[in-house]
């Protein structure tokens, strides 16, 4: 199941489950119930805390840029027929605001190989089906004497970690609470992180010269379209595939995303404040 020969498991999935077993074997010794479902919470607070300076820039350029967005449209319109000078106009724009598009990306991208180990080791945990092999395969790949286990208990809150919303008819109708609720959660993340439509007087004089190609375009652009669609669209995907995964998963995942929301909170009131502080 963990395999150190391999870049990925070295590097990745085996760190990251030698503390998940560290938490696991705290919790266990002191007789805290329902040890694993709280170490997976646990494990991921604190993949959330490490990550939290590359997500933090990743927000805040977000937000950034959804505030420029009225003007970007205004550019976009502007030089339609001329790509040059509309790029020309963008990064001006960028660099007035202090913004690197880039800036936004790079987080995500460098936080992909950790939210994969964390998928890759959440499912191979809990879908094994063989709880014998998985503690034999745990002990083999922890670094330490202390933190090899006897069992993995599964029981979260009268819940098997590994049970399957999709298995609804046979353990409960109430299993199909669980990816509503994941649905939910991502979609109230996607609604916090959207542009925000606040254009200033500026902006709404320029689109009022325009009105006659905003109705041609039906109130907005294809773009704004493709993005209230995404907005839509993720949540129910990611609850589907809630639907279809292991329960452990879904706490990790809900989990994930209630600590974006509320980081995603923190960021924008304190921008908000620091925007005030500014224009006084």
């Amino acid at each position: 199941m963990f395999n150190p020969n391999n870049w990925f498991h070295a590097f990745f999935i085996i760190p990251i489950l030698n503390l998940l077993m560290v938490f696991y074997v705290v919790l266990t010794n002191l007789s805290i119930p329902f040890a694993l479902g709280f170490s997976l919470i646990l494990l991921t607070v604190a993949i959330r805390l490490i990550l939290h300076p590359l997500t933090a820039n990743q927000l805040k350029s977000t937000q950034k840029l959804g505030k420029l967005k009225p003007e970007l449209d205004r550019i976009s319109k502007l030089y339609k027929d001329d790509k040059t000078r509309l790029h020309q106009e963008q990064l001006k724009l960028y660099q007035q605001a202090g913004i690197n598009p880039a800036a936004g990306c790079l987080p995500l991208i460098l936080q992909m190989p950790i939210l994969i180990a964390l998928y890759n080791l959440f499912f191979q945990l809990l879908s094994n089906g063989n709880a014998v092999n998985v503690v034999n395969d745990i002990n083999k790949a922890v670094y330490f004497p202390f933190l090899k286990i006897k069992s993995l208990d599964l029981a979260f809150f009268g819940l098997n970690l590994a049970s399957k919303p999709s298995d609804w008819q046979s353990k409960g109708f109430f299993l199909l609470l669980i990816p509503v609720i994941t649905g939910l959660l991502q979609y109230w993340q996607t609604k916090m992180m959207s542009p925000v439509q606040n254009p200033n007087p500026k902006i709404k004089e320029i689109k009022k010269d325009e009105s006659d190609q905003g109705k041609k375009e039906g109130g907005e652009d294809m773009a704004q379209a493709m993005q209230k669609q995404m907005g839509v669209m993720m949540p129910l995907m990611i609850g589907f595939f809630a639907y279809s995964f292991p329960l452990g998963l879904s706490l990790y995942w809900n989990t994930f995303t209630a600590f974006g929301i509320i980081q995603q909170y923190k960021i924008t009131q304190t921008e908000n404040k620091n925007e005030e502080k500014s224009k006084k």
